[in-house]
């Protein structure tokens, strides 16, 4: 690390201000003040109100004295109502409904695949309707 000082000379000292200097005190050549009136103004005269005909009188301002907003009586026992909690299930498409865990497995039956080679055109369809589903997690099956 480096030790010589970041400033090779010392900084000015402070010093009282200079005859002509500007302090943040003192005002300059009246900045800021109204000036005087020019000779010859004249101010002009106060405005005259007209009198309040066809506006109405404002109410009465209330009696002096120690007053404060209006006082609300509440009753001095509250009802709470509390919701039940709701729970968020997440359904997995395909899921096993027994454990939960695991994800159905399609399987053809062998009655299934007979009925698709000898009624083929409408045996795809006994074929499909009886799909066996089984669950690898806890052996569940289903269909």
């Amino acid at each position: 690390m480096d030790t010589k000082p970041l400033l090779q000379e010392r900084p000015p000292a402070y010093s009282p201000v200079m005859p002509g200097g500007y302090e943040y005190g003192q005002q300059q050549n009246n900045y800021g003040a109204i000036p005087p009136p020019q000779p010859g103004f004249q101010a002009p005269p106060p405005y005259s109100y007209p009198s309040a005909s066809g506006y109405p009188t404002p109410p009465p301002p209330p009696p002096p004295g120690p007053q404060g907003p209006p006082q609300m009586n509440y009753p001095s026992t509250y009802t709470i109502i509390q919701q039940p909690v709701t729970t968020t299930s997440v359904v997995v498409v395909g899921g096993c409904p027994a454990c939960r865990v695991g994800v159905l497995e399609d399987s053809f039956t062998c009655l299934g695949v007979c009925c698709a080679i000898l009624f083929f055109p409408i045996g795809i369809l006994l074929c499909f309707a009886l799909k066996q589903r089984q669950c690898p997690n806890c052996g569940a099956t289903f269909g």
